[in-house]
């Protein structure tokens, strides 16, 4: 039922069609990808557990195309990881895949977006996890100086704070992604 190369049985696959935004077909082709990044075929010699049980390493995983040129792959491979320090399996594979599918809600989107932001893990975005978010989009080297960084800081913050706390929450994350009707279209991560 999961295909004839498949390793998912067929209940596994009706309970992933069920729990992510992704198709039976997005599915099977995201477990051929897995397998890939594993540096495994789906063959008969390759069993459930296998599929299960595999983790796919952050760096392997930061070398795909579809990552290779986001300034944020890391952290969106370590937002979607269930072990930090052991790479992806599987199902954090799909999370992720679903999370960044054309057919997940602008809401799911600003979550983990917000999350890949989210740096330092407190729940809000500072004023250091907004100088990382910029520094990642700017590059390394082209780091912008001290006074150009705070007045670009302090610029974030008056369009985006609005309890005026001097972080930026959830909330207020996705009231201004609201504002930015190409947010959803642009993250995405099609295979």
């Amino acid at each position: 039922m999961g295909g004839s190369a498949s390793q998912l049985r067929g209940e596994q696959l009706l309970e992933y069609q069920e729990l992510t935004f992704l198709t039976k077909q997005e599915i099977l082709q995201a477990e051929r990808r897995f397998l890939e990044l594993l540096g495994k075929k789906a063959a008969p010699y390759h069993t459930n557990a296998d599929l299960l049980t595999s983790r796919v390493s952050t760096e392997t995983l930061c070398e795909i195309p579809e990552l290779k040129a986001n300034p944020f792959r890391s952290r969106v491979c370590l937002v979607f990881s269930s072990d930090e320090s052991q790479g992806l399996s599987f199902e954090d594979f799909l999370d992720m895949l679903s999370a960044l599918s054309d057919s997940a809600s602008v809401e799911v989107k600003a979550h983990y977006a917000f999350r890949v932001f989210d740096f330092d893990g407190d729940g809000t975005l500072g004023k250091n996890d907004l100088k990382c978010l910029v520094n990642c989009l700017t590059g390394e080297e082209n780091n912008l100086n001290d006074d150009d960084m705070e007045l670009l800081i302090k610029n974030i913050l008056a369009e985006s704070d609005i309890d005026q706390d001097g972080t930026v929450n959830l909330s207020e994350f996705q009231h201004v992604i609201t504002k930015s009707p190409d947010f959803a279209s642009s993250f995405k991560i099609t295979l």
